[in-house]
């Protein structure tokens, strides 16, 4: 069984707390025995897959199989090409390695995704502005990571593709086991 989630923001990507009053993924009514492929910090939002079926861990995860996944950052100040080639270029280095060169782009259209709760906080000295970035390494909290290190720290985050998977409508807190066709996008890089 593999299933997206739609995790909402300040959930843990685990089913128990660790500390009293966090939320988990328990509260979701997902079926028993599955578990998160992966991770989104619970401050992130987004596309979040789980299954029961452990081989499919390795397909999506290890990093020899380069397996794409899409975020969008709000960030803060509007970034310039230079800024933008530097998150794509590998010039970035976090824990003494350099990150893999990614791709990123300014979002045109700017999104406009519903408020988050609580909402984040606006900053009047500075514009923001969303753009994308399509990893296929997944280091702990690296876009939030590389957005800072080139100058634009990230104000809000969400997962919206993984493979050629995309979250679509899939609304905060819901989630669906995917259908056969549905699976294939999602083991499938873009």
């Amino acid at each position: 069984m593999l299933i997206a989630l739609h995790k909402p923001y300040d959930v843990l990507s685990q089913f128990t707390p660790e500390e009293p009053g966090q939320r988990t993924l328990a509260e979701f009514g997902l079926p028993p025995r599955v578990y998160a492929v992966g991770r989104l910090d619970r401050d992130s939002e987004g596309l979040l897959l789980l299954t029961d079926e452990k081989p499919l861990v390795d397909h999506l995860l290890h990093p020899r199989r380069g397996h794409p996944r899409i975020y969008h950052a709000l960030v803060e100040k509007v970034p310039d090409s230079a800024a933008l080639e530097s998150l794509q270029n590998g010039s970035i280095v976090l824990d003494g390695r350099a990150v893999a060169r990614c791709q990123a782009w300014l979002l045109d259209p700017q999104p406009a995704y519903p408020e988050r709760v609580p909402p984040v906080r606006v900053r009047k000295a500075f514009a923001d502005a969303w753009i994308a970035l399509q990893l296929t390494e997944g280091r702990n909290r690296q876009v939030r990571r590389m957005t800072a290190a080139a100058g634009h720290p990230t104000l809000r985050l969400l997962r919206v593709k993984i493979g050629s998977f995309v979250l679509g409508d899939l609304a905060p807190g819901q989630w669906k086991e995917l259908n056969p066709a549905e699976r294939k996008l999602a083991l499938t890089p873009s």
